[in-house]
């Protein structure tokens, strides 16, 4: 399913946030602009009202007012009518228009200009007890203030009716009056705006959308050619790799793993198989021998004699078979950690005597000179699986060195570690040998075969008791000259 796909919530939810961020933009600033609009428009129509009942030059006040007297509810209206007409012919020379119209108090029109709406309906707004004109004769008629609002104190109303925008006021009297003008064209400059925001989200949209598809692409591109690679090796092909184009972020460090982890597992097939066959070979050859002697002696009688060296025959194969997998064995369960190593406190530099007593006769046999250096090296361990590491470095430093060579040997205790060094003279290992020499069944020259009774095990095994005891054995060789082995053990 399509929403399955991490793109794809990625640039659903992406496109969710985005419109709602948009449309809470393009709403907030469309409501902004039409508050500020019917804004001015009101200002405009109190401004209109405020004109409305500014004195003219030859204007004269109401005869109640001039002479001090209460103020005639129907002289103040008459003032209003003619206040009115004069604004009606004023307007009628404007492109926006204004109208008036005036409720009398009994709700009845008073007066209304040429243009009004005839369907205005009567303003309901209650007048407020606060405006008293009962002093009103005591006002400076001649030079009145400039109010904010032509009746002070009476509340007033601003509407918008269909495309109309009106302002009421409430007179002295409870009287209406109102103005208002056409907002059509504000409406339709409204209309406009909300177009062009729309228009403009849309194109941000699609913009963002693209952008976060792109951008989501991108950063699952790597996934992808992750998966693709892995496929790959799942069906078999181990020599595949991720392509790093950028490493610094988490999933270039995701594919640095990966392809490490590639790696490994390669070697550890590549290792398998060579491991599969090496063991096969050196198994085929001892039931070779097996099956070669039997088939022999069953082939005629013979002397009992000859059946006894036939038994001799197949009882050093069936040996050899036994040694090769007690090694094999024995190097399973070090690698599962089956192994129960003693942890008992031994001397190296004893362990490693006892070795050199055991080799010295295959030494001297071949005219090699011993040199130690055996100082006291206390450590925690498994004697037994020591002196093994021991007896298999010593008897390799005999076997491959040159007739009349030198071995030197010796122990030491420095930095919480104790070391054993193992130098012989001889041939040496070539470079391109030396990172494999640890390898089962792996062997430096590949014209020497088992005929001399060595499996290529010993410093597989070797390597994997020391590992066992939390240290490490490394291999240094000077082609035509001298090989050194080193081990390392903690205290």
């Amino acid at each position: 399913m399509i929403f399955n796909s991490i793109r794809w919530r990625v640039q659903a939810w992406h496109s969710v946030i985005l419109v709602l961020v948009l449309a809470g933009f393009g709403f907030t600033a469309y409501h902004v602009a039409r508050d500020n609009q019917l804004r001015r428009v009101d200002q405009e129509l109190e401004q209109h009202f405020i004109l409305l009942f500014r004195p003219q030059p030859m204007d004269s006040p109401p005869a109640a007012l001039r002479h001090g007297g209460p103020p005639d509810p129907a002289e103040i209206l008459a003032h209003i009518r003619g206040a009115i007409q004069r604004a009606a012919r004023f307007d009628a020379t404007q492109a926006n228009s204004f109208y008036h119209i005036l409720w009398s108090t009994n709700g009845n029109v008073a007066a209304r200009s040429p243009g009004s709406p005839m369907d205005v309906p009567y303003p309901q707004l209650a007048r407020s007890p606060a405006a008293d004109f009962s002093n009103a004769g005591e006002a400076n008629v001649a030079t009145p203030p400039a109010p904010a609002r032509p009746f002070p104190g009476q509340p007033s109303l601003a509407r918008t009716r269909k495309e109309f925008r009106e302002v009421v006021h409430v007179g002295p009297f409870d009287d209406r009056l109102l103005v208002g003008r056409s907002m059509a064209a504000d409406l339709a400059s409204m209309r406009r705006l909300a177009f062009w925001l729309v228009i403009a989200g849309a194109a941000v949209l699609g913009l963002g959308l693209a952008g976060g598809w792109w951008v989501a692409s991108r950063a699952i591109r790597p996934i992808e050619d992750i998966s693709a690679t892995a496929a790959k090796i799942a069906a078999g092909d181990l020599s595949q790799r991720i392509s790093l184009t950028d490493t610094e972020n988490e999933l270039g460090h995701l594919a640095g793993v990966l392809n490490s982890t590639f790696a490994r597992l390669e070697s550890a097939f590549n290792n398998q198989a060579r491991f599969t066959s090496d063991a096969s070979h050196e198994l085929r050859t001892p039931v070779s021998t097996i099956l070669l002697q039997t088939q022999t002696a069953l082939s005629r009688e013979r002397p009992s004699s000859e059946y006894q060296e036939t038994l001799e025959a197949c009882q050093r194969a069936a040996q050899r078979m036994r040694q090769l997998i007690e090694s094999l064995l024995a190097l399973a369960r070090l690698d599962a950690g089956q192994e129960l190593l003693r942890r008992d406190e031994c001397d190296l530099s004893a362990i490693v005597g006892r070795s050199i007593e055991l080799i010295r006769p295959l030494a001297t046999h071949r005219g090699i000179t011993i040199q130690t250096t055996l100082s006291k090296a206390l450590c925690r361990g498994d004697a037994t699986r020591l002196a093994q590491v021991s007896d298999n470095l010593l008897t390799n430093a005999v076997n491959y060195n040159q007739e009349g060579g030198e071995i030197r040997i010796s122990t030491a205790n420095a930095q919480g570690m104790v070391t054993l060094i193992v130098t012989n003279t001889g041939a040496g290992i070539a470079a391109e040998d030396l990172p494999h020499i640890f390898e089962r069944f792996y062997r430096a020259d590949k014209a020497r075969t088992s005929n001399g009774g060595h499996s290529g095990l010993g410093l597989a095994i070797t390597k994997a008791i020391v590992q066992a005891h939390g240290g490490a054995i490394t291999a240094r060789s000077e082609p035509g000259s001298r090989t050194t082995f080193t081990v390392s053990l903690p205290v």
